[in-house]
C-alpha cells in the first residue's frame, strides 16, 4: 500500500508540473518573448522642383512644414526624397521615371516643367503640383474643377491688371516693358501673351526676349537697353535662378527690374507684387495630407493664392536709374533697406 501511494503522489505532482507550463514551454521549454505592437506606417513623398531658387526652395520648405504640423514628420512616420532638375528637362524627365519606379504614396512636383515631366510618367501615382502658373494650359488638369484623375495642386497664377499698376508707380510715364523669357516654358509664353494683350490698348510696348539658357540671361537683359522703361519678370525659373546676375545687366543698362516674386527684391528687382511662395508651399501641404489621409487627389479643385503682398528697395531703384516715390514706398508691406550685390 505504502508502495501504490508513493507513486499515486508522484503522479499527481508530475501532472501539477505539467499543467503549470503554457503549451509554448511544454514543447520548447523557454518562455516565448511578449508580442510588439506594430510599427508605425512611414508614408513616402518624394518632391522634385525644376530648379532651385529662394521662391522654389520657400514651396518645399512649406510643403515639409505644413505637414509636420498634421502630424507627418521626417524620420519618424514620413519618407522624403528630393531631387532638383537643375533647370533641364531632360534631368526632369529621368526624376519622373525614378520617382514612378519608387511608387510613393504622393508626388510633389515645383514648378511647370516637372509637373509636366511627372505628368508624363504616370496617371496612377497622386500628383500634387505647385507653383505652376496655369495648369490648364500646361495640360496638366483639364479645367480648374476637380480633374477626377491623379493630379490637383496649387497655381501661382497672377493678375495682371495690379503688376501694371505697379510698374506705372514705378515708371509713371511708361512706354514700354521689357520682358526676358524661356520660350520652352509655358508659365512665361503664356504671360508674355497676356501682358502684350493688356498693354496694348494703352499704348504700351512690349519687347520680348527669349533666352533659352540661364547664362543667355545677361545678355538678354543688355540688348534692351535704351529700349524699353523697365523690365518685368515673370516666374521664369530660368531668369529667377540667374536673378543676380539680370540684376548686374540691369543695373549696367540703367533699366529698372519689376518682378512677380517677392524673394527678387533683395536680389535686385525694384518692386515686385506677387504671392508668398511659403504660403503656396503650406497649401500645398495641405492637399498632400488630404491624400494621405485617403481622399483620392482627382475629387480636389486646383487651388490659387488670393493674398499679395508688394516689397520694394528704394536703394535697388536708385542703383539702377529711378527714384521711388515716397507714397509707393509707403504703400509697401516690406521696404528692403539694403541694395542687392
Amino acid at each position: 500500500m505504502k508502495s501504490l501511494a508513493k507513486n499515486l503522489l508522484a503522479s499527481m505532482l508530475a501532472i501539477g508540473l505539467f499543467s503549470a507550463c503554457s503549451p509554448s514551454e511544454q514543447t520548447t521549454g523557454q518562455m516565448q518573448p511578449t508580442p510588439t505592437a506594430p510599427a508605425a506606417v512611414v508614408k513616402k513623398v518624394d518632391i522634385t522642383s525644376f530648379v532651385e531658387h529662394p521662391a522654389l526652395d520657400a514651396v518645399r520648405k512649406g510643403v515639409i512644414d505644413e505637414l509636420a504640423e498634421q502630424g507627418f514628420k521626417e524620420n519618424d512616420n514620413l519618407k522624403v526624397n528630393f531631387q532638383s532638375a537643375q533647370s533641364n528637362s531632360g534631368t526632369a524627365a529621368q526624376i519622373a521615371k525614378q520617382f514612378v519606379g519608387e511608387n510613393p504614396d504622393v508626388i510633389v512636383a515645383i514648378a511647370t516643367p516637372s509637373a509636366q515631366a511627372i505628368a508624363s510618367a504616370t496617371t496612377e501615382i497622386p500628383l500634387v503640383f505647385s507653383a505652376v502658373t496655369d495648369p490648364v494650359a500646361a495640360k496638366l488638369v483639364p479645367s480648374w474643377e476637380a480633374s477626377g484623375t491623379n493630379v490637383t495642386g496649387v497655381s501661382d497664377l497672377l493678375p495682371l491688371e495690379p503688376q501694371i499698376d505697379m510698374m506705372k508707380k514705378v515708371v509713371p510715364d511708361l512706354k514700354s516693358v521689357g520682358y526676358v523669357y524661356s520660350p520652352g516654358e509655358v508659365n512665361s509664353t503664356i504671360v508674355l501673351e497676356q501682358l502684350t494683350e493688356l498693354l496694348k490698348p494703352q499704348n504700351i510696348k512690349v519687347e520680348a526676349v527669349p533666352a533659352q539658357r540661364s547664362t543667355d540671361i545677361p545678355q538678354a537683359t543688355k540688348s534692351l537697353k535704351g529700349k524699353v522703361d523697365l523690365i518685368y519678370t515673370s516666374l521664369d525659373n530660368n531668369v529667377v535662378s540667374a536673378y543676380e546676375s539680370m540684376y548686374m545687366a540691369a543695373k549696367e543698362a540703367q533699366i529698372p527690374l519689376v518682378a512677380s516674386d517677392t524673394d527678387s527684391v533683395p536680389r535686385g528687382a525694384v518692386a515686385a507684387l506677387g504671392v508668398n511662395y511659403y504660403d503656396v508651399g503650406r497649401e500645398t501641404g495641405k492637399i498632400v495630407v488630404e491624400i494621405l489621409n485617403g481622399t483620392q487627389p482627382g475629387s480636389i479643385k486646383p487651388r490659387t493664392m488670393e493674398k499679395l503682398d508688394m516689397h520694394v528697395s528704394p536703394n535697388n531703384a536708385i542703383a539702377q536709374g529711378i527714384t521711388l516715390s515716397d507714397e509707393f514706398v509707403q504703400s509697401a508691406q516690406k521696404v528692403i533697406e539694403d541694395a542687392a550685390k
